[in-house]
C-alpha cells in the first residue's frame, strides 16, 4: 500500500512539473524564444541557425545573386526560397493567413500587393530607407514598398523578326499578318501578364471594359498558344514557335545579355505601363527580424546600384546618384501609360476572370 502511495506521489509531481512547464511555455510566446523588447527570435532550423522562408517571383538569375550575398552578410541565417507567379504567391498567403508560412513576399506587383494590403495580409512595417521611396512607389500604411520599376514592353525573336518588321505600338499586335506568331505566358498565373492585360482594358476604355475585352480578343485571335511559365515561354521563343510576346524588360534584358537568347524588344509608342514591382513581411511571420534583414539588405544603396548593372533593374530610390547608373539605364526613355492602379487593383481580378472563361482561346470564333 505504501508503495502505491508512493508511486501516486511520483507521478503527481510529475504531473505538477509538466504543468509548470507548460505555463513557461505558453508565457514565452508558444514557439520562439522571446528576444528583448518582446519580440520573438523566430524559429530555429535542425542546425540552430535563424530561418527565413522567402516567396518571390524573381526570375532565378535574380535569386542566385543576391541570396549568396545575404548569407554571406547572415552566415547564422538559413534562407528557404520558394518561386512561383505573383499571383500565385497571393493566393498562397491568403490561403495560409491562419498559419503563414512565409516570412517575405519578394517580388509583386502593385495590384497584387495592393489586394493583399486591403486583406490584411501585410505587415505594417517601416523599414530605414522609407523616406527614399517616393509615395507612388509605396503603401502609405508602410505594408509593401516598391523594389523597382519594370516596363512592360513587346518582347520579339531578333533572329526571327528585324526591328522594323515588329510591332511599333500596342495596336499593331492585333495585325494578322501576326496571327500564330504571338505566344504569351499564362495570364492568371503571372502578375506581369494580368498587369499588361488589365491594362489594355483600361488603356481602351476602363468604365466600358467590352471595349478592352473586344481588343484582347483580337489579341487572342493572333495568340499561338499560352507557355505555363516563364521558362515554357523562353524555349517556344528561342526555338521560333513563335516571334513575339508581351513581357517585363527587366527579364528580357536577361535572357538577352545573361543567357544570350535571341530576344529583343520594342518600347511602345503609345506608353507602357510601368509596373511598380515591390516587397512586403507577411502578417504573422514566424520570423519577422530575418524579414526586417533581408528588406534591409534588399534596398541597400550600393546593391540597387550593382543589380541595375547586372540585372537590369530600375531601383525606386530617389536618393541614388544618376552618375553611378549603368548606361543602358541613363539611355531609357520611361514613357508610362497614364493608369490609376487603384481602379485597376480593384478591377483586376474581375476582368480577368472575364477574359479566362470568355475570351481565352476563342478570340478567333
Amino acid at each position: 500500500m505504501k508503495q502505491v502511495k508512493g508511486k501516486a506521489k511520483t507521478w503527481l509531481m510529475s504531473s505538477m512539473l509538466v504543468l509548470a512547464m507548460l505555463a513557461v511555455t505558453a508565457c514565452g510566446g508558444g514557439g520562439g524564444t522571446a528576444s528583448e523588447g518582446g519580440q520573438q527570435s523566430g524559429e530555429k532550423s535542425s542546425s540552430g541557425k535563424e530561418k527565413l522562408v522567402i516567396y518571390t517571383a524573381r526570375d532565378k538569375n535574380v535569386v542566385d545573386e543576391i541570396i549568396p550575398k545575404f548569407e554571406a552578410k547572415y552566415p547564422n541565417m538559413e534562407v528557404e526560397v520558394l518561386t512561383m507567379g505573383a499571383q500565385q504567391i497571393l493566393e498562397r498567403v491568403r490561403g495560409e493567413k491562419a498559419n503563414p508560412q512565409a516570412d517575405f513576399w519578394w517580388g509583386g506587383t502593385q495590384s497584387s500587393l495592393m489586394t493583399a494590403a486591403d486583406e490584411d495580409l501585410l505587415e505594417s512595417v517601416k523599414p530605414s530607407f522609407a523616406d527614399s521611396i517616393p509615395a507612388l512607389y509605396k503603401d502609405s500604411q508602410d505594408r509593401w514598398y516598391g523594389e523597382m520599376l519594370l516596363p512592360e514592353v513587346i518582347m520579339y525573336n531578333s533572329h526571327a523578326l528585324k526591328q522594323e518588321d515588329a510591332p511599333k505600338d500596342w495596336d499593331d499586335l492585333l495585325d494578322p499578318k501576326y496571327k500564330d506568331k504571338i505566344i504569351i505566358r499564362g495570364v492568371l498565373a503571372s502578375g506581369t501578364m494580368r498587369t499588361i492585360y488589365s491594362s489594355m482594358i483600361y488603356k481602351q476604355d476602363a468604365s466600358d471594359p467590352t471595349k478592352g475585352f473586344d481588343w484582347l480578343k483580337k489579341l487572342d485571335a493572333n495568340t499561338k498558344e499560352y507557355a505555363q511559365d516563364p521558362t515554357n515561354l523562353y524555349l517556344k521563343l528561342a526555338r521560333e514557335e513563335g516571334t513575339l510576346s508581351l513581357w517585363n524588360l527587366q527579364d528580357i534584358m536577361i535572357q538577352k545579355e545573361l543567357q544570350k537568347q535571341p530576344f529583343d524588344f520594342i518600347y511602345p509608342a503609345s506608353g507602357a505601363p510601368i509596373l511598380v514591382d515591390g516587397v512586403g513581411v507577411v502578417k504573422g511571420a514566424k520570423n519577422k527580424e530575418s524579414a526586417m534583414k533581408f528588406y534591409e539588405f534588399l534596398f541597400d544603396s550600393n546593391l540597387r546600384v550593382e543589380l541595375a548593372d547586372k540585372l537590369f533593374q530600375i531601383p525606386t530610390r530617389t536618393d541614388i546618384s544618376k552618375d553611378t547608373l549603368p548606361a543602358w539605364l541613363k539611355g531609357l526613355e520611361l514613357k508610362p501609360l497614364d493608369i490609376d492602379w487603384t481602379v485597376m487593383a480593384q478591377k483586376e481580378k474581375e476582368w480577368m476572370q472575364h477574359w479566362d472563361e470568355n475570351i481565352k482561346g476563342k478570340g478567333a470564333k
